[in-house]
C-alpha cells in the first residue's frame, strides 16, 4: 500500500485552481493512518528530542499519535484565541492573507529540542510562524515533518532558506 493513494485531491477548493490534497481519507483508512505513524516513528525513534510540538488542526492527529508511540509530551500549536493560558503569538503569511497562531507561554522551555508536525507544506508561513513562536520559547526545531509536500509552493525552499531541516513522506506536483 502507498500513503499517496489514500490522499483524496479535490479540485478548485478552497478557491479556483487549487488542488487541495485532503488528508482526511488517509486519516479514515485503519491501515493507510497506522502506516503513516509506523514510518514517522521508525523515523523518529533513534533521534534526540524533547517533545513533539503539532500545528492545528490535522497536525494534532498526527502528532499526539506520534507523541504516544515515542513516548514524548504533545504541545498544541493553536489559533489565536483557543488557549486559556498566557500565550506566545506569531502573524504569519497564508496562501491567501494573514493569520495568527499561538502556544503556552510555559510549554516549552529554553534549550528543548523540537519536533514539528503538521500535514502538509505548501507555502511554508505557518511553519514559519511556528518556528518564530518555538524561537520565543528558548527551544529549537530539530525537524519538521509533514505527509505532503507542495514543492511547487516553494515552502521547502524556504525551510531550506531559513535552516529548518524537514520531511515528508509524499509530494505532490502543482498547487
Amino acid at each position: 500500500m502507498t500513503i499517496k493513494t489514500k490522499i483524496r485531491t479535490i479540485p478548485d477548493w478552497p478557491k479556483q485552481g487549487i488542488m487541495f490534497r485532503d488528508i482526511t481519507t488517509l486519516l479514515k483508512d485503519p491501515e493507510g493512518f497506522r502506516e503513516t505513524i509506523d514510518i514517522l516513528a521508525k523515523r523518529y525513534k533513534d533521534v534526540e528530542f524533547d517533545v513533539i510540538c503539532g500545528i492545528e488542526a490535522r497536525g494534532f492527529i498526527l502528532g499526539a499519535a506520534l507523541a504516544y508511540k515515542l513516548e514524548k509530551g504533545f504541545i498544541p500549536i493553536r489559533k489565536k484565541g483557543k488557549l486559556p493560558g498566557e500565550t506566545y503569538s506569531q502573524d504569519y503569511q497564508l496562501e491567501y492573507g494573514i493569520d495568527t497562531i499561538e502556544v503556552h507561554k510555559d510549554a516549552l522551555s529554553s534549550g528543548q529540542s523540537v519536533l514539528l508536525v503538521d500535514d502538509l507544506l505548501a507555502t511554508g508561513g505557518t511553519v514559519l510562524g511556528a518556528h518564530q513562536l518555538i524561537k520565543k520559547s528558548g527551544a529549537t526545531i530539530k525537524e519538521a515533518c509533514f505527509i505532503v509536500d507542495l514543492p511547487d509552493l516553494k515552502g521547502s525552499e524556504k525551510l531550506r532558506e531559513n535552516n529548518i531541516p524537514f520531511y515528508s513522506l509524499v509530494e505532490f506536483e502543482g498547487e
